[in-house]
C-alpha cells in the first residue's frame, strides 16, 4: 500500500509523491488523514525558500521537506503497546500533509462535537494560546493585534474569551477585518501599522495598548508595533520572521520601558507549566464545543491533495484573500 504525501522537493517545487505506507510504531498509531490545514504563513515561507543564512529557517527547510503540521485523521492501526485509543478514533496530530501518518505520540482524540475542519486548527490554536498565556492578559486589557490572518483571527477570539476590554485588529485587507469583527474584534483599522497610532490612541484613552500582538512575522512590522504599546506594556511576537537580521529595536523599548516577548510552539515558563500541547488542544476543543470560539467559518478554501503542486504558487499570488486553507483527503482514493 502507498501513501500520497505532499513534498517540497526543491525551491518552489511541490509534488504529490506516492511513497511506501508506514506501519504503526510501537506504542503509537497509524492514522489515515481526513483533513489537514495549511499553515499559510509558515508553509509559504518554506515554499518561497528565501530566508537568512544561519537562521533556524535555513536549518529547518531541507529537501525533501514534508510540508504541514496540522493533521486530522482516523486511527486505522494500533502499534504494539498502544493504549487509550481504538480503531476508528478521530485524532489530531502534528503530522505533515500525508495520506497515512505514523504517529509515535501526542495524538489528541477529537470530541464528537468538533468537526474535522475545526479540529484541523488545533496546532495554530496552541501557538496562539501560548502567546496569550505569555502575554499574561488580564480582564479589561486593551489589546491590539497586527495581522488578521489565521493566527491573528485566533488571537482575536482568545482575547475576547479572556475578557479583554478592547480588541483592536489591524490589517491592510478589509475582508479579513470583517471576519475579525464577526469573531470578537471591537474595532478595526484597515491600513498599515505605521498609520495606526491615532486609531489605537482613540480606543485606549490616549494611552496606547496594554498588549500588542504582532502576528505578521514580517521584519518591517516589528518597529511599527512598538509604537502602539503603552508605557510598561508588552509586545508579543507571534509571527516568526525568516529575516531576523532585518528586525530592529526602537528607542521605545528604553524610553517607555516596553517588554518584548516571543513565543514558539507550546514552550511556557515554569510558572505556567502544565499547559502543554495536549492540554491546550483539549481546552481549544472545549471552547469550540461551547461555541465560545468558531473556526470552521474561517476556512476560505478547500483543495484536493492532487491540487497541491499549484496551491502554494496561488497562495503567494493572492494570500491576502485567504484565511484558512484545508486539504480534503476524503477525495483521494487509495
Amino acid at each position: 500500500m502507498k501513501s500520497a504525501n505532499i513534498v517540497l522537493t526543491g525551491k518552489q517545487q511541490v509534488e504529490l509523491l506516492r511513497e511506501p505506507c508506514p506501519q504503526a510504531p510501537a506504542g503509537g498509531l497509524l492514522v489515515k488523514t481526513r483533513a489537514s490545514l495549511i499553515s499559510t504563513g509558515t508553509e509559504c515561507i518554506c515554499y518561497r525558500s528565501e530566508m537568512d543564512a544561519g537562521s533556524h529557517w535555513a536549518g529547518w527547510v531541507q529537501y525533501p521537506f514534508y510540508l504541514g503540521y496540522s493533521n486530522v485523521g482516523e486511527v486505522v492501526e494500533l502499534g504494539a503497546g498502544a493504549e487509550g485509543y481504538e480503531i476508528g478514533d478521530r485524532v489530531f496530530s502534528t503530522s505533515s500533509h500525508r495520506q497515512y501518518a505514523a504517529v509515535a505520540g501526542g495524538a489528541v482524540k477529537i470530541p464528537a462535537g468538533v468537526s474535522d475542519g475545526s479540529a484541523a486548527w488545533s496546532k495554530l490554536a496552541t501557538i496562539a494560546q501560548t502567546g496569550v498565556r505569555r502575554a499574561e492578559l488580564v480582564m479589561g486589557a486593551r489589546v491590539a493585534i497586527i495581522g488578521a490572518g489565521p493566527l491573528g483571527q485566533l488571537l482575536c477570539q482568545y482575547a475576547r474569551v479572556m475578557g479583554a476590554g478592547e480588541v483592536l485588529q489591524i490589517d491592510t485587507v478589509e475582508s479579513r477585518l470583517a471576519v475579525a469583527r464577526a469573531h470578537g474584534a471591537t474595532q478595526t483599522f484597515a491600513g498599515s501599522a505605521a498609520d495606526a497610532v491615532p486609531f489605537v490612541e482613540e480606543y485606549t484613552g490616549g494611552e496606547l495598548a496594554d498588549v500588542v500582538f504582532d502576528a505578521t512575522g514580517h521584519w518591517a512590522v516589528f518597529p511599527l508595533a512598538l509604537k502602539l504599546v503603552r508605557r510598561f506594556g508588552v509586545l508579543m511576537l507571534i509571527g516568526d520572521s525568516p529575516h531576523p537580521s532585518k528586525q530592529v529595536l526602537t528607542a521605545d523599548v528604553l524610553t517607555r520601558q516596553i517588554s518584548v516577548r516571543g513565543t514558539h510552539n507550546e514552550q511556557l515558563p515554569p510558572h505556567v507549566e502544565g499547559w502543554g500541547a495536549a492540554r491546550q488542544i483539549e481546552l481549544f476543543h472545549t471552547y469550540i464545543e461551547r461555541e465560545q470560539m468558531r473556526v470552521e467559518d474561517l476556512i476560505t478554501s478547500r483543495f484536493a491533495p492532487q491540487e497541491a503542486p499549484g496551491v502554494y504558487a496561488r497562495l503567494l499570488e493572492n494570500r491576502a484573500e485567504t484565511i484558512g486553507v484545508v486539504y480534503d483527503w476524503n477525495c483521494l482514493e487509495d
